[in-house]
């Protein structure tokens, strides 16, 4: 029997997700979560084989706790509506066993598990054209100062925290700008957070 964990905020799709999953053959639904901070606790605690898992959540996201479990022996699948590169590209590194879209067929769902407890990594096609396509252009200090940007800090904050002068903070902001192919501050951010590259602050 393949006991699952099911972590989604959305009381509704959570409730259909365990009834589909538990009239699968060979399938049962030992755990619900609603958040990513309840999915790691029960994983502890229920030891499943699978965990089930939407991105976008309160609490601890399902990326952040995918990266938490990853010493588990459970398997974790990422079922999001988000196609991005960079929420893939972090569920990867996170060792993730599957990414799949909410919008595949449910069939594919108890497909995929199958193969995943078989040993086999699942990945929706789409992620993987979008990871050669779209790589994330900034540098690690690069990143650093859009993240601290996106999180509300000004130049001088970032000079600060960083431990470099203002006018670097304005230099990297320009590169950043021409990177991403935008003419503001606010339009930045918007596209590293639309890309999925941004990672909200603990």
């Amino acid at each position: 029997m393949i006991r699952i964990v099911i972590a989604e905020d959305q009381r509704m799709l959570l409730g259909a997700l365990g009834a589909l999953l538990d009239l699968e053959e060979g399938m049962e639904v030992v755990g619900k979560a609603h958040n990513g901070q309840e999915a790691c606790d029960l994983v502890r605690k229920l030891e499943p084989d699978i965990c089930i898992m939407d991105i976008e959540m309160p609490v601890k996201d399902g990326l952040d706790a995918a990266e938490e479990l990853y010493d588990q022996p459970c398997k974790v699948i990422i079922l999001t509506t988000f196609a991005r590169s960079g929420y893939f590209d972090r569920a990867r590194k996170a060792g993730v066993s599957g990414y799949l879209l909410k919008d595949s067929p449910s069939e594919d769902l108890a497909t995929a598990i199958k193969k995943i407890i078989d040993g086999q990594r699942i990945f929706d096609p789409e992620l993987v054209d979008l990871a050669f396509t779209e790589q994330n252009p900034l540098t690690e200090r690069e990143q650093e100062v859009i993240q601290l940007m996106a999180d509300g800090k000004n130049t001088k904050d970032i000079s600060q925290t960083l431990y470099i002068t203002p006018g670097t903070v304005r230099n990297y902001i320009s590169v950043i700008l021409e990177k991403l192919e935008v003419t503001n501050r606010i339009e930045a951010i918007s596209r590293f957070k639309e890309k999925g590259w941004y990672k909200k602050s603990k």
